[in-house]
């Protein structure tokens, strides 16, 4: 299967599959690419490229609904398959044992190439130049406190020792041209790393990358181990390191292939209010908070630059399709390691990833002979309401195996007639 290691191929892929929709009249540069982009998600119609944006130069595209389910019944999670070098019809399961299989592979380090025939490099921005205001970045929601300059985009950022490196997903909110503010979470990867630097009391050297290859970022929006490298799973997934170029303004290396390069600094303290925002659980979110401002130093891209766009509401979305696979496979290796048998897991999309489904053996009596349904149900619980990962899943199900956790059909049935409900109160000893 063909690992796509830049965006343009995925989008000749899902073209392919019939399942994106070129859009080539005008389109408002303000909430036009939200609500065409939410309308795709929440009917399953293939992917929008928005073409002609009003308000920016021409060539300047956006891409909406990037990982979202595709519009082809037979394969619903297409764009996730294809993102990660799967089979279009790959199932949930298959996905799932797949990312499985990635964290047993030894990761490749990123290879460094010539950044003058880099694509991303086509274009160099610099100081005053080094402008947000000429991209696309449209309003998601139309109650959200700015234009969300991250939504599908990958933050890096390394810590001051250099000895991680981290490639996440985290919303960032345009401030203007030349400033954005970006939610840190002190318990996420990147909360981490500004916290080394706040206690240095440097500013935090960062790039932000739009429209890098769909593995990379599958990869920064899922939960992986602390200690693993984005760049080098995603080079284990390929089969090769993933070609970079050093930062223009900061000690970071970025993917050589990505679509728009924002380089900077951000700031150690919180000193910009960020928010509100429109979340995954389907509401518009009512308060601000202050976080630190990234500022923007240096911009590169390529010719016609594409701009994802993912708005996050209701199911479903990237939050409950890439979230919910990342999020299955590290508890399939949490309760792997704890010794408990379990065939698979999902959170199903139309719980908004507030359930939690765990498919267990029929015949998982025989391999623990001495512990009780209750017993079993328990010891689930204690390790997933532990993990990092899982930390807004309120409640987790158990059933046999005649239930397909993809099918909410199935899995009302079995709310409704022969699970377990282990809720996080009932995990405690």
């Amino acid at each position: 299967m063909t690992h796509h290691k830049d965006l343009r191929s995925y989008l000749d892929a899902l073209d392919a599959l019939g399942d994106l929709a070129h859009i080539t009249r005008e389109v408002d540069g303000d909430m036009e690419p939200g609500a065409i982009t939410r309308l795709a998600c929440e009917t399953d119609a293939p992917a929008p490229l928005m073409e002609n944006i009003r308000g920016v130069p021409p060539g300047f595209r956006i891409l909406g609904a990037p990982a979202a389910r595709s519009s082809r019944k037979d394969m619903p999670y297409a764009r996730v398959a294809l993102s990660l070098g799967l089979e279009p019809g790959s199932t949930v399961p298959q996905i799932v044992d797949a990312l499985l299989a990635n964290r047993e592979r030894p990761g490749i380090k990123p290879v460094r190439v010539d950044a003058a025939t880099a694509p991303s490099r086509k274009h160099i921005l610099r100081g005053d130049d080094a402008n947000l205001d000429r991209f696309p970045i449209p309003f998601a929601h139309d109650s959200d406190g700015g234009r969300y300059a991250n939504t599908w985009g990958m933050l890096i950022a390394k810590t001051p020792d250099g000895r991680w490196t981290n490639w996440s997903i985290a919303r960032v909110m345009k401030v203007d041209g030349k400033r954005m503010a970006g939610l840190m979470v002190p318990s996420q990867h990147i909360g981490q790393i500004w916290g080394e630097w706040v206690k240095l009391g440097k500013p935090m050297p960062y790039a932000l990358v739009q429209g890098v290859a769909p593995a990379i970022a599958c990869a920064a929006g899922i939960p992986i181990p602390a200690d693993v490298n984005e760049a080098d799973y995603v080079g284990a997934l390929w089969g090769e390191g993933i070609e970079v170029v050093p930062g223009l303004s900061v000690d970071l290396d970025v993917p050589a292939h990505a679509e728009v390069v924002i380089e900077g600094h951000v700031s150690i303290e919180r000193d910009c209010p960020e928010g509100p925002y429109g979340e995954y659980s389907g509401y518009l979110g009512s308060e601000s908070s202050m976080q630190p401002t990234f500022h923007v130093e240096t911009i590169s891209y390529r010719d016609d630059p594409i701009w994802p766009l993912v708005v996050a509401g209701r199911p479903a979305d990237e939050s409950h399709t890439i979230w919910a696979m990342g999020m299955a496979a590290d508890a399939m290796a949490l309760l792997r390691a704890a010794g408990l048998p379990v065939t698979t897991a999902w959170a199903p999309e139309e719980s908004a990833v507030h359930w939690f489904v765990v498919v267990v053996p029929n015949h998982w009596r025989e391999l623990l002979p001495d512990t009780t349904t209750e017993a079993f149900a328990r010891k689930v619980g204690e390790v997933l309401f532990s993990a990092s990962s899982l930390v807004f899943i309120p409640k987790i199900f158990l059933v046999d195996e005649d239930i397909d956790p993809t099918k909410i059909a199935d899995v009302a049935w079995a709310l409704a007639r022969n699970c377990w409900s282990q809720q996080s109160s009932a995990a405690q000893p």
